[in-house]
């Protein structure tokens, strides 16, 4: 059993309970931080414009992307000029801030920037230091708000609204703080930020606070070498494919196959994971099925049989609407 498995099970783990003590060192450590930037031992830099993070409180996939790439749509739709910027997790850039574009590579500036790029339409700009791109994208671009794309924890760039997105089905998991639960801050952490979305249908929890909801549903597919091709999910009900997810929760995107009915042969990568040709070599020559963030590594070497399924977020307008209304409070 992965350590992963062990922070999602019902109930805490021997493992889980032999680690607690150095989450306790962690979460000290974490909440030491936070108040420092608090109390203005660290400097916290302050931006001229709006400054939205969508982030989490739990590592792996909760859903950010298709959330981020849903409020650009909404903002653009109130003619607002937004950009973005992230960290560029698991770009190999020899520098950085890097301007993110159509063309730029997944191997330098990372797989979700080139895919939130494809998707929204709009400046970004990538580098671990979060102040730094900022900074750079203001330089050359005239914007209205920016999002960051993760960055909850990076409390050097200020913020004006904090959106922390949770998966609907494993939740906070334990409730432990690394490494005995998946937790980056504790769930008091909830809050204090301005919206709580849930991904996916969820029961109850306690430790959740008033939360608006997110559903993810799948669009036609695409094939990865004529994006003129696409087919309705549903073609594909009733036959076995291979399905690759390097995702940080790949059994979401397995699980939305078998909903529509599609025989999945399961293979999970890691999240961010470099793919190679051999990656989507199988027996069985079937049909492969990808996300999209899945097909932004596997263009250069797609072959006719491979689609990637795209995914759309619709998130109540309440949270549009409150979001507008706390993004022009703080011009």
């Amino acid at each position: 059993m992965s350590l992963e498995q062990h922070w999602y099970r019902s109930c805490p783990s021997v493992l889980s309970r032999v680690l607690w003590p150095l989450s306790l060192l962690f979460s000290a450590l974490v909440r030491w931080r936070r108040w420092c930037y608090q109390r203005g031992y660290f400097k916290q830099h302050r931006c001229s414009i709006p400054v939205i993070v969508v982030g989490n409180i739990a590592v792996g996939g909760t859903g950010k992307t298709p959330l981020v790439t849903a409020l650009v749509a909404e903002l653009k739709a109130q003619g607002l000029k937004p950009g973005l910027v992230s960290r560029g997790y698991g770009g190999q850039a020899d520098k950085w801030p890097q301007n993110v574009t159509l063309e730029s590579s997944p191997a330098v500036v990372g797989d979700e920037a080139v895919l939130l790029v494809q998707r929204c339409r709009c400046p970004m700009v990538v580098a671990p230091n979060r102040v730094a791109a900022v900074e750079q994208l203001l330089a050359n671009n005239a914007l209205d708000v920016v999002i960051s794309d993760d960055g909850l924890q990076h409390y050097a760039m200020g913020r004006d609204v904090e959106i922390v997105v949770i998966d609907g089905q494993r939740q906070l998991g334990n409730g432990y703080l690394l490494p005995a639960g998946p937790l980056r801050e504790g769930s008091s952490r909830l809050s204090s930020v301005d919206f709580v979305v849930i991904n996916g249908a969820h029961h109850h929890a306690p430790l959740l606070p008033e939360t608006f909801s997110m559903t993810l549903t799948a669009e036609s597919l695409v094939n990865l070498c004529d994006a003129s091709r696409q087919k309705p999910l549903h073609e594909f009900s009733g036959q076995r494919v291979h399905a690759i997810a390097g995702i940080g929760h790949p059994q979401r995107f397995f699980s939305l196959l078998r909903a529509a009915g599609v025989e999945v042969i399961e293979h999970p990568f890691t999240d961010h994971h470099a793919y190679v040709t051999d990656d989507l070599q199988f027996s069985e020559c079937l049909p492969i099925l990808m996300t999209e963030k899945d097909a932004v590594k596997c263009r250069d070497f797609a072959a006719d049989h491979h689609w990637v399924l795209p995914v759309k977020a619709t998130l109540s307008n309440h949270l549009f609407s409150n979001l507008l209304n706390k993004i022009n409070k703080n011009p």
